[in-house]
């Protein structure tokens, strides 16, 4: 979801003020999904270089997501279509009322199983492989399993999507054409699709062209 600061920028406001728009947009989305019956969502909200950003900038986001995540725990919506929201990433550079909300809604919503919402938070593509080498290495040490079994199931049950699908479709906004480290592993057969416009001013016609693209494209599975 990119370019909230740049869409704040090109209308003269707070860049916090297009994080929030970002969120509101992300809302809108979340509802396309639904219609469309697209099952699994999976948001690169905050990564682990975020954290770079001024201070300032980075506590007003992530009490945005606080804020967003406490909303979802009430959501009469959540309940009512079993949407079940799993948060990706390092949870220990949260900050504990931040940690201890994800929590709350990954346990309230953990019986769910209609609709699939990740939210990668303190999220890095390369960490999440590295964190998944360096388990492997100690389940060989401790004889759980043995290096000759090793393979690409393996380390698929080692990342934090364990159990969820690969992307089928990769959506980045503000015409940036990069991944910037998010699903790394996962995304090795996915399509990609770049739209130039901020996340914040996306439209749902926007949303229909990537899917229609996506839909277009012949996909050669294994290559």
């Amino acid at each position: 979801m990119d370019g909230n600061r740049r869409f704040a920028q090109q209308l003269g406001l707070d860049p916090v003020e297009g994080h929030k728009r970002g969120r509101e947009k992300l809302e809108e989305v979340l509802s396309w999904c639904q219609e469309l019956g697209i099952r699994v969502l999976t948001v690169y909200a905050f990564s682990t270089e975020n954290f770079r950003r001024r201070p300032e900038e980075v506590k007003a986001i992530l009490a945005l997501i606080k804020e967003g995540l406490e909303e979802l725990a009430e959501e009469e919506r959540v309940y009512k279509y079993k949407v079940r929201v799993r948060v990706l990433g390092q949870r220990n550079l949260l900050p504990p009322d931040v940690k201890e909300v994800v929590e709350r809604v990954e346990k309230l919503t953990e019986g769910h199983d209609q609709y699939f919402f990740n939210i990668a938070i303190a999220y890095g593509g390369r960490e999440e492989i590295i964190t998944a080498i360096k388990r492997i290495c100690t389940d060989c040490i401790e004889g759980k399993i043995s290096p000759e079994d090793i393979d690409e199931e393996t380390v698929t049950q080692y990342l934090y999507t364990k159990g969820m699908p690969d992307p089928d479709l990769i959506l980045r906004t503000s015409g940036e054409e990069r991944i910037s480290n998010f699903l790394l592993w996962q995304l090795a057969y996915s399509e990609l699709y770049f739209a130039d416009v901020y996340w914040p001013g996306l439209t749902k016609l926007d949303f229909l062209r990537a899917i229609r693209s996506y839909q277009l494209r012949q996909r050669r599975f294994g290559k």
